[in-house]
């Protein structure tokens, strides 16, 4: 079991904060493959990912029993 957690926009994309997935292990490609297809959550391509707190790159895994938190870009002024 992966927990997916959404911040910003990516809730509202998602329709909730967080979503759990039943998988043992996956890239974070495999990762944004399967949100997108199975989700909608589109431009993950701009998204930061971390894995239990630690930002991750697309061929990183994601195991069964972590976190995964997807960081939309921030702006501020």
């Amino acid at each position: 079991m992966i927990t997916v957690l959404f911040f910003a926009h990516l809730q509202e994309m998602a329709g909730t904060d967080r979503i759990i997935l039943h998988e043992n292990e996956l890239t974070v490609t495999d990762l944004k493959e399967k949100l997108s297809n199975d989700h909608g959550i589109i431009n993950l391509d701009q998204i930061m990912f971390a894995i239990n707190e630690e930002y991750a790159g697309d061929k990183d895994v994601v195991k069964a029993g972590d976190t995964v938190a997807l960081i939309p870009p921030v702006s501020g002024g």
